[in-house]
């Protein structure tokens, strides 16, 4: 049974403007459970939508700005409606990218993402569990999934752990499961949760790339397992460096290039820390065509790295290795970093490195991860690509 909850009017007015969230001190009157139904009212007793309680940093997430129910009929209108956009532009040679992403789509809180037969569901909240058995019936009947996992993302503004992840269908692969982008493969783990080894959400920025790759020499920073390098190799890199702090990773990076017909000899991966890789090639005069800094949110190395605080040094230190001339390409995933203090931070780090910059490209997500209008932060990826020289 639903709950009703009222609103003060600064929520009255976001939650008419589309957005998705109600926080905790936006609660005029009423309670609810985390994963209850609630039916949203403003203090004039106007009805503003049907979400779900939560009782984290979110107090209630609307799917619909209606009173309807939260059924099986309405959910698999919205997987429809959001699966048909994927099939107007995702490839046929890409079999990984995203089905679901959150409120953009009208789930708030949940991203679905496929991995050639198989998917996961990522969860922001085990208040939102109460949609995971639908969505396995709908991904099985309209996919024709093989397996599908759950697992959920932490945010720093909740404190409480959450499960790990877990397959909810299927039998658990043997193996790596292999993908395609733009016809280039990679293995992923859908097992491991959303980190699966692929961030799809650069696909695009790779795509755009793939003509000035040849001759080039290529560091890639904060690699991963490596997707930049190894569209860099296929399309005529000259070589390609592949920092990261992780081993295990970069022996994922290596698989990744044999995959695609590369030999990994022929390339070089550094088990390193960026800044001190960055250093060392200064030092040794090592200089590249192409410069991939690409870092994570948070990071599990012992000094940890803060976009915020980092972004200027980091600039700087990989200005310090370009040849004259050579491309800066510098990615944030962080959307409550504006593009303009973004690019404020690279400006200080030319500064710092007495270089000049020349913008030339500005990208974003593919359009697998559309930004709604109603929600600025859905636009968090930030790519921009620079000529440098001093």
């Amino acid at each position: 049974m639903s709950r009703r909850l009222v609103v003060n009017g600064y929520s009255a007015r976001w939650l008419r403007q589309g957005f998705a969230w109600v926080y905790p001190k936006e609660v005029a009157s009423g309670k609810a459970r985390p994963g209850q139904t609630v039916v949203l009212a403003d203090e004039r007793g106007a009805v503003l939508g049907t979400g779900v309680a939560d009782d984290g940093f979110v107090a209630v997430r609307r799917f619909r700005d209606d009173e309807g129910p939260l059924d099986r009929g309405w959910l698999f209108g919205v997987l429809d409606r959001a699966w048909a956009h994927r099939e107007q532009v995702v490839d046929e040679a890409t079999t990984g990218f995203r089905i679901v992403h959150g409120q953009n789509d009208g789930l708030p809180g949940i991203r679905l993402d496929v991995w050639a037969e198989w998917a996961t569901i990522v969860l922001d909240s085990e208040s939102l569990t109460r949609f995971v058995d639908d969505i396995v019936t709908w991904l099985v009947e309209r996919r024709a999934s093989v397996g599908v996992v759950c697992c959920y993302r932490a945010d720093p503004r909740d404190a409480r752990r959450l499960p790990e992840p877990h397959v909810v269908f299927g039998e658990v692969p043997d193996s790596d499961v292999l993908v395609t982008e733009r016809g280039l493969a990679y293995r992923v783990r859908p097992t491991e949760g959303p980190d699966v080894g692929l961030y799809a959400d650069m696909r695009e920025v790779r795509g755009w790339l793939e003509s000035h790759w040849t001759g080039m020499r290529v560091l890639n920073l904060f690699a991963y397992t490596a997707a930049f390098s190894v569209s860099a190799a296929v399309f005529g890199a000259a070589r390609t460096t592949s920092i990261d702090l992780s081993g295990p990773i970069l022996a994922r990076a290596r698989d990744n290039f044999v995959i695609n017909g590369l030999d990994p000899e022929d390339h070089d991966f550094e088990a390193e820390d960026a800044f001190k890789a960055l250093d060392r090639h200064r030092r040794k005069g090592n200089l590249f065509d192409r410069v991939i800094v690409d870092p994570p949110s948070f990071s599990r190395g012992k000094e940890g790295f803060s976009a915020k605080r980092d972004w200027p040094r980091l600039t700087a230190a990989a200005t310090r290795v370009l040849e004259d001339g050579g491309w800066l390409i510098a990615a944030s995933n962080q959307g409550q970093t504006s593009p303009r203090a973004f690019e404020t931070a690279l400006f200080e780090g030319f500064k710092k490195a007495r270089a000049h910059g020349q913008l030339i490209h500005v990208a974003t997500q593919g359009p697998d991860f559309p930004a709604a209008t109603w929600f600025p932060e859905g636009r968090y990826l930030k790519v921009r690509i620079y000529r440098v020289w001093r």
